[in-house]
């Protein structure tokens, strides 16, 4: 197999935002009913996050919750206000531009990120990515269109769980890790540590602190997509 592969956090990665942090500010915006006191939660679940000592079981209980309250129309005609407000001046031409090298030179993309499909997907797509692994989310009856249930479902895209997560995509597509003559995961985060020590070419992209010390320590490339 002569393919190679390219994985890609989102998250302060090719966006210079948390997705998830700014969708809470967004629906506060609109000034729904708890949501003001709900991105001020999300704000310091990001805080644990950013520490490293984030529980992923409460975090999700509590920012997948708002989800369940609203029909999947209205939640669809929210996230493309917000997809064009928010996210779409924050897709930089540098980011851009990185995934574009990849997909014109063949590279199996996929972005791996530890936030909810129903936000990051439509984002994925507006990268130019065909493939997205996230947090799974629940639906009425296991219809893909009904309304969300508030919670999770499958391995959370977290840490570890992003390895166990691309690998059973990889073999979905009759591939493994260990094929791929070259891959690359580019992320921001010290909880993705586990999956850039995986890949033949691990990039520490606008890393935190203690991401990009231990890039420092080991040799591993540092890039800067923005300020």
């Amino acid at each position: 197999m002569s393919r190679n592969l390219a994985l890609f956090d989102l998250d302060h990665t090719l966006l210079p935002l948390d997705s998830d942090q700014a969708w809470a500010h967004f629906i506060a915006g609109l000034g729904i009913e708890g949501a003001a006191q709900h991105a001020e939660e999300i704000d310091d679940y990001y805080r644990q996050y950013v520490a490293g000592t984030l529980d992923m079981a409460a975090y999700l209980n509590y920012t997948l919750a708002p989800l369940a309250r609203h029909s999947r129309e209205q939640l669809d005609a929210w996230h493309a206000q917000f997809m064009e407000k928010v996210i779409a001046p924050a897709i930089l031409p540098a980011a851009r531009e990185l995934v574009q090298r990849h997909i014109e030179a063949g590279d199996l993309c996929c972005i791996v990120t530890a936030t909810n499909v129903f936000i990051t997907r439509p984002i994925g797509k507006a990268l130019g990515f065909d493939h997205l692994l996230g947090i799974d989310l629940g639906t009425e009856g296991g219809d893909p269109l009904a309304r969300f249930t508030g919670n999770a479902v499958g391995v959370p895209t977290f840490r570890e769980g992003k390895i166990t997560r691309t690998e059973s995509w990889l073999a979905s597509l009759g591939h493994r890790l260990q094929d791929f003559p070259q891959s690359w995961f580019y992320s921001d985060s010290i909880n993705d540590v586990p999956l850039l020590e995986l890949v033949t070419h691990p990039v520490a992209t606008n890393p935190d602190p203690r991401l990009r010390a231990i890039a420092t320590e080991r040799g591993w490339p540092v890039i800067e997509l923005f300020a």
